[in-house]
């Protein structure tokens, strides 16, 4: 049931015409309470569409009555209009609610600079349809209507001893750091103050959908939500509350990547004995950008050279003469010559493993990614269409 698994929680998913297909594209996510704690995360990109200006100051006080989320349209780069649309999105919430606009946090993704009348009308109808149809089994529904090139649609649920954490996703392409192109919504029962639930949010964030860097781009749209209900009584532990919740943002970065356009081969970088953690992330994400490289990939080639070639473009410590590289369990290379052969790689399989040993400190540090494909270049050529 995804953001509907945990108490106090409504959801719903409705179809407004938003999306040529007539599927569904118009999202409610609603806290029952008692609590009404809200966080969220949003992209780094300096481009940020108007869902983002908007959410951004309502978080600031940490409580949040709903989610409102629109596929079909970003609603970015559409000047007053858009952001007066997003406004009206709010009101038109909180007035079915009972509730303060100000505590309504919107989002939307698809197509930048798509707009006007038509838009407005067809996101407002969604909310009126969207909270006439809120149920506490609308989780699924919810998860289908914020898709967008997406394949299947991405949950997760951990449960506990008496609370639950549960999320829905959407994303397929453009994933970058400062969140990768997604939109997240993760709520829990759990008793938290809109401080526990701020820190544990930005902590599992940074090791998880901030490692996705599918192809390098990104969106003007992130957003990733916690909301808090406080329905099932309990106050956990906050170093448990932080496991869970990294643990459902971390499924829901594989289920991403699993799902990312066009892909074939779902790349996962392990960067060991790196000085620190930052030159660990570093090093993944330079290999994880590498068009060389994951083209190689997508031949099922083990072009380790790449790699070495990838990782020497960064300021992380560590000589290139004295790494190892594993693919697929088999050490390529070692002290930076070559190791085993090639033909004992078998990259046939959709699952990848890198591992880069840097030798050089105790770091570490996981990025995802995926082969560059025909069908990427393909699906990304006729998105408008």
């Amino acid at each position: 049931m995804s953001v509907t698994a945990a108490q106090g929680f409504e959801a719903a998913g409705v179809a407004v015409g938003l999306k040529s297909t007539g599927n569904r594209d118009v999202a409610v996510v609603v806290n029952r309470g008692p609590l009404k704690v809200g966080a969220a995360v949003f992209t780094s990109n300096r481009a940020q569409a108007n869902p983002i200006m908007w959410s951004k100051q309502i978080v600031q006080d940490g409580v949040v009555e709903a989610v409102v989320l629109n596929s079909g349209g970003a609603n970015c780069f559409t000047g007053a209009f858009g952001f007066q649309t997003t406004h009206q999105t709010a009101e038109k919430a909180a007035e079915l609610l009972g509730v303060s606009a100000g505590d309504i946090v919107v989002c939307s993704t698809g197509l930048i600079g798509v707009g006007g009348e038509d838009f407005r009308a067809k996101v407002l109808t969604g909310v009126e349809q969207g909270v006439a149809a809120l149920s506490a089994d609308g989780g699924e529904d919810a998860s289908l209507a914020i898709m967008t090139t997406d394949s299947k649609p991405k949950r997760a649920v951990v449960q506990r001893d008496g609370w639950t954490v549960g999320g829905m996703a959407k994303g397929a392409g453009m994933l970058a750091p400062g969140l990768a192109t997604m939109l997240v919504v993760i709520t829990t029962d759990a008793v938290l103050t809109a401080e526990q639930a701020d820190e544990a949010l930005r902590a599992a964030t940074t090791v998880t959908f901030d490692r996705l860097d599918s192809d390098g781009c990104m969106s003007t749209n992130d957003q990733v939500t916690l909301l808090a209900s406080g329905a099932s009584g309990i106050t956990p532990d906050p170093t448990d509350f932080a496991a869970a919740l990294r643990e459902v943002s971390d499924n829901l970065a594989a289920q991403l990547q699993g799902d990312a356009e066009g892909a074939s081969h779902d790349i996962t970088i392990d960067v060991q004995h790196a000085e620190t953690e930052a030159d660990a992330v570093e090093v993944g994400r330079s290999v994880a950008r590498n068009n060389l490289f994951k083209a190689a990939i997508f031949g099922n080639d083990p072009n380790w050279g790449r790699v070495l070639a990838a990782i020497g473009t960064t300021q992380a410590a560590f000589d290139p003469y004295d790494v190892d590289v594993y693919m697929n369990g088999v050490r390529v290379c070692t002290a930076g010559g070559p190791d085993r052969p090639r033909e004992e790689v078998d990259l046939t399989p959709r699952a990848t493993s890198l591992v880069i040993d840097l030798k050089v400190g105790a770091a570490e540090a996981r990025i995802r990614t995926n082969d560059l494909t025909h069908d990427y270049v393909h699906e990304n050529s006729a998105y408008a269409s």
